[in-house]
Order: C-alpha cells, then sequence, then structure tokens
C-alpha cells in the first residue's frame, strides 16, 4: 500500500485509511469486526480512524488490533460524552484521552481530533490547551481537528493543529483551493473524510432523507456520470490529490475493502479526468459549503 508522509509529523499514513465508524454498530459480530481489522492492516492499510461517538468502536479497535499496535497508525475524536464533564471543557478533553487510551489498549495516541467543535469554543482555547497537554505528557503525538467550514479555517489559522481533517471529495471540493494548500505549505497532515461521497450513484431517484441526498443533488447538477467505473473514480479522485495525506473509508464488508485496496493501486487518474471533475465543480457550485 502506497503511503505518505502525515505533514511534517514524522511518521508515514497509507493512502488509504480504514473509517472505523460502522464497527461500533453492536448488532454485527465480533468476530467479523476482528476479521475485518486485521485483513485491513494486512493489507496495507496503516491508518485507523475512529471518535468517541462511533459506538463500540475504540472498544473493539483495543480488543482486536491492539496486539499489533506497532503495525498501524491511530487517530481518533474527543469532546464530548465524559459523565461529570461540560461537552469541550478541558476535564472532558482530558478524560476523554484518558478513556480511549484505556478502552484501545495502547500507552499513545498518534491522532487525536477536536471533533466538529464550533468556532466560539475553540476561541476560548480551553480544549485546543487541553490537546496540548496532552501532547506535552507524551499520550498522544498529534493535535488535530475534524470539521468544515468557518471553524476548519480558523483551526487552520491558528497554527496550533498539526493535523486537520474534513470532507472531501468529488462533490465536496470546497477544501481543495482554500485550505489544503496552505495546510501543506504548514507541514499540516490532512485526512479527507467521506472520499467517495456516500456513493450517491447507488441511487436512480433522489434518496430522500438518506445521508447521500445532499450529495445526489450535488452530483446532478454537475452533471457528472461515471457509470460503473464511479466507485474507483470518486476514490482515486480524493485519494491521490495534492496534499491529501490519507482518505478513510467505512466498510463492514470484507469485500469492498478488498476493492478499495485494489482500486488504490491503480494510482492517480488521468489529469484530463481530474481536470474534468474540478472544472464541473467550479461550473456548477452554488456556494456549497463542507458537509458535516
Amino acid at each position: 500500500m502506497r503511503q505518505n508522509l502525515f505533514g511534517n509529523q514524522g511518521f508515514s499514513v497509507s493512502v488509504l485509511g480504514l473509517g472505523a465508524g460502522e464497527i461500533g454498530d453492536g448488532s454485527i459480530p465480533e468476530d467479523h469486526v476482528g476479521h475485518l481489522l486485521n485483513l485491513a492492516v494486512d493489507s496495507g492499510i496503516n491508518l485507523v480512524d475512529t471518535a468517541k461517538g462511533y459506538g463500540l468502536s475504540e472498544e473493539r479497535i483495543g480488543r482486536h488490533l491492539s496486539w499489533r499496535r506497532k503495525d498501524y497508525i491511530l487517530s481518533t475524536k474527543v469532546g464530548y460524552g465524559i459523565p461529570g464533564h461540560a461537552d469541550w471543557s478541558f476535564g472532558c478533553i482530558t478524560e476523554g484521552i484518558e478513556t480511549a487510551l484505556r478502552l484501545m489498549k495502547t500507552d499513545v495516541i498518534d491522532i487525536v481530533h477536536l471533533h466538529s467543535c464550533p468556532v466560539e469554543v475553540l476561541e476560548r482555547g480551553e480544549a485546543i490547551d487541553a490537546l496540548e497537554r496532552a501532547k506535552h505528557d507524551g499520550k498522544i503525538k498529534v493535535a488535530a481537528y475534524s470539521g468544515e467550514n468557518d471553524a476548519l479555517d480558523w483551526c487552520l489559522k491558528s497554527g496550533r493543529f498539526g493535523g486537520l481533517q474534513s470532507s472531501i471529495n468529488v462533490f465536496d471540493q470546497d477544501s481543495i483551493q482554500r485550505v489544503i494548500p496552505k495546510a501543506t505549505a504548514n507541514g499540516i497532515g490532512y485526512i479527507a473524510k467521506r472520499p467517495v461521497g456516500n456513493a450517491p450513484w447507488r441511487f436512480a431517484d433522489q434518496p430522500n432523507g438518506h445521508y447521500s441526498e445532499t450529495y445526489w443533488h450535488r452530483m446532478k447538477t454537475m452533471e457528472l456520470d461515471f457509470g460503473a467505473d464511479w466507485q474507483s473514480v470518486a476514490l482515486r479522485f480524493t485519494a491521490f490529490h495534492s496534499g491529501i495525506s490519507s482518505c478513510i473509508v467505512g466498510t463492514t464488508n470484507l469485500n469492498h475493502l478488498k476493492l478499495n485496496v485494489e482500486i488504490i493501486e491503480h494510482g492517480p487518474l488521468p489529469s484530463d479526468v481530474v481536470d474534468h471533475i474540478r472544472n464541473c465543480w467550479q461550473k456548477h457550485q452554488q456556494g456549497w459549503d463542507g458537509q458535516v
């Protein structure tokens, strides 16, 4: 699996990462989750991205992957859901990191993001101070932010984060020109979430109420159609875009995982295809913000 340096942080991440949100579903059998996690790492995927809010995800990563901790880069997100602490408080961040360390059975977490923290909270500084304290104490390696739009811009300008994460895909290109070049220039690692845009091409008609609905509208507005090649085109567009350290795809399907690994091995899209997608965005986008 191809790898990129994560900003100037001193470690490399696989171009394709595993988004571990879906494995947090308790209805998925434990042995299946263990098989999938280890298959991902065996396939060369060395970035596993999770969060406090992803159900059983952190616990399952600890159960099934901690025995091979040196084989992967671990990323999680904090800021909420800690009993006895207000969301985004210093104590909430600190205890959230401690809880994640315990659940994932590790002494250090490589990347810890504030998870969609609002601008007004970021401006108070308390949440960032807690991340920086954890880094100083050797409990995390990179203080990072996961989110969109104004908050993402604020974090980039603050100079206090070594990593950023936002939605980047064919239908969500807002950060490509506005954020990524500046992040790259400042040695900030960048993780792209939703790299295939929730796969809206699955739906012939508008998927009312489905999480793909917004991207489906954008796909139709952009007048794009790659037929049976959609998954390959979408994933490669994001994965190999300049400035992207890694892109995280979530799945519980072993065949889908294998397919995504195979797609990445095909390398970047032809430049004319990338230019066509970028031009369609610039022509048709209607002030579209990044999707939270």
